[in-house]
């Protein structure tokens, strides 16, 4: 993952950028574009990666929602990147339509899934929700779901006996009838003062002990997130950082469709193999895997040190399975979870945090870049 959902610039925004609602940053305005379903056709690529170079800094991240984001915009160059993206399908009416549609979809989806995806997202639209902007749902209905470990408020997953509708934080779900019945729920979250001042998340409301009516069908064992390479629906490409360069998005594409993935990854499929581009991790055990970095100094105004040269540099020293975790501030942009370990950057040096996230006790304080490979 890159920039950390509504942390852009290492100040939490509390709400989500969009592609009509970007947000300023250090190096310019971020624009994230949601593709439908998560898929994007080779013109779809291709649009995206001409935007990134001609009306921004020619960066393209993939975020943790499995969205992607152009950093680098201006008040200038909006418009015109706007008009250039509408033309392939990939911005939404409004600025509401767009932030309710914040659905995340396996990328293994099959059309029945895709249909599930469609459905929801019209519903959504027309139902004139207005939800947390970080509150989000997940069509993961395959035979072992893939998203568990991923943020939604609300889930559609499959059990022995159909489809079930499901609130994060909660061990069991009830029978899914329909759309309808997962804004109905969200409707339940709003009417439990889930979201005071517009802020909330449904694992917070479950857990002060208020549940869902209906609940009753125990939820699927997740599955552990997969590696890069083959898999029956296509190649999974990883990427350093979650950064993708804008000519390996247009080759990528030009291989097979795409499914975007909240693991820094993107599935191409219908293909076998994948030739070597700049930027894509195709060796599971490649230690770039294991590391955490958001954009840092100096497109961070709230970095007080460079965290992605750190971050390779430091990369052989990360036993296999680990996760390293460089970040620019204390809040954490670019992996707001507990990681093996991590390292924050302040004013008198880099604090170590072992198994916790960048704002929690460091083991040790004030250390110097140099200090770091001995240390670890």
């Amino acid at each position: 993952m890159s920039a950390g959902d509504g942390q852009i610039g290492g100040q939490i925004k509390g709400w989500c950028p969009g592609a009509l609602q970007p947000m300023e940053s250090g190096d310019g305005w971020v624009v994230r574009i949601r593709p439908p379903g998560g898929r994007l056709d080779a013109a779809q690529a291709g649009a995206i990666a001409d935007g990134a170079c001609a009306h921004g800094n020619g960066v393209i991240e993939l975020t943790g929602r499995a969205n992607l984001q152009l950093r680098g915009v201006t008040p200038a160059s909006h418009a015109p990147l706007i008009a250039a993206l509408r033309a392939h399908g990939l911005v939404d009416a409004d600025a509401a339509t767009e932030a309710r549609r914040n659905i995340l979809v396996t990328p293994y989806a099959d059309p029945q899934t895709d249909a599930l995806a469609s459905d929801l997202a019209a519903a959504l639209a027309a139902s004139g929700l207005t939800l947390p902007s970080k509150f989000g749902f997940a069509v993961d209905p395959g035979p072992s779901p893939v998203l568990t470990r991923d943020p939604a408020d609300i889930r559609i997953e499959r059990h022995a006996q159909g489809l079930i509708l499901r609130a994060e934080g909660m061990a069991q779900g009830a029978p899914y009838r329909g759309p309808e019945q997962a804004l109905d729920l969200a409707r339940w979250f709003l009417d439990q003062g889930g979201a005071p001042d517009g802020r909330g998340r449904m694992a917070a409301l479950i857990a002060r002990s208020t549940r869902p009516p209906g609940a009753t069908l125990a939820a699927p064992a997740a599955t552990p997130q997969p590696g890069p390479g083959a898999t029956p629906q296509g190649m999974l490409a990883a990427l350093e950082f979650g950064q993708i360069p804008s000519d390996t998005l247009r080759r990528l594409a030009r291989l097979g469709p795409l499914r975007l993935t909240p693991w820094r990854m993107v599935l191409v499929t219908g293909t076998r193999s994948l030739p070597v581009l700049p930027g894509v991790i195709l060796d599971p055990r490649d230690p770039a895997l294991g590391l955490r970095a958001c954009p840092g100094a100096p497109a961070c105004p709230q970095a007080h040190a460079a965290t992605r040269p750190l971050a390779r540099a430091l990369a052989g020293l990360v036993p296999e399975g680990a996760v390293l975790h460089v970040s620019g501030c204390t809040k954490g942009c670019g992996w707001p979870r507990a990681a093996d370990i991590t390292l924050t950057a302040t004013a008198a040096g880099f604090d170590l945090i072992r198994h916790g996230r960048a704002s929690d006790p460091a083991t040790l304080r004030g250390l110097h870049a140099l200090q770091l490979p001995k240390v670890l």
